[in-house]
């Protein structure tokens, strides 16, 4: 009997030990939750907002977009095509959802005069097709061009939400007598 209670003990004892654990990893989480609430309430800070506005506008300063990249392009071979006008910070090149590239990239350097060197590079040849490279533009939220629909233009491929009368319809059935 004095055997069984050992045993229990012992299991009391690795039962405590392990609640003490994972009491401790819960406060640290518990501090960390705290920790990432603080950050994102001070990324709703106005000013925070406008310093990254800031920031985005510095890091656009040194970037370039460059269109008309072919699919086979990679990351390491855009940065060797743009290496000769300064050094490159980051390439970056923009695939849809299913993981293939969209065709254009973004090359941010480190010094902003390498952006003047870069535009110089425009129409050059990479894997047999013509580069477009120009200034990256900054996104400002807010700013989307707002296009509206015009309900009955007919070039556009539909029409008003009437039934559809064919022209022949009508034609004998409008008597006018004069």
């Amino acid at each position: 009997m004095a055997g069984a209670d050992d045993g229990a003990v012992m299991e009391l004892d690795n039962m405590k030990k392990r609640l003490k654990e994972m009491e401790d990893e819960a406060a640290a989480l518990r501090e960390m939750q705290a920790k990432v609430e603080k950050e994102m309430g001070a990324a709703q800070d106005p000013a925070a907002a406008a310093a990254s506005q800031a920031n985005r506008e510095e890091v656009d300063s040194r970037s370039v977009f460059v269109g008309n990249v072919d699919y086979s392009c990679t990351a390491e071979e855009v940065q060797q095509h743009f290496q000769s006008c300064g050094t490159v910070n980051r390439v970056t090149i923009r695939t849809n959802k299913y993981g293939q590239p969209k065709g254009y990239a973004y090359v941010e350097f480190l010094e902003t005069e390498a952006v003047q060197e870069a535009l110089l590079l425009n129409e050059s040849q990479l894997h047999g097709r013509q580069l477009k490279v120009s200034a990256k533009r900054t996104n400002v939220p807010g700013m989307k061009q707002f296009r509206p629909r015009r309900p009955n233009n007919p070039y556009m491929g539909f029409r008003s939400r009437s039934a559809y009368v064919p022209p022949y319809f009508y034609k004998g059935t409008l008597d006018i007598k004069k």
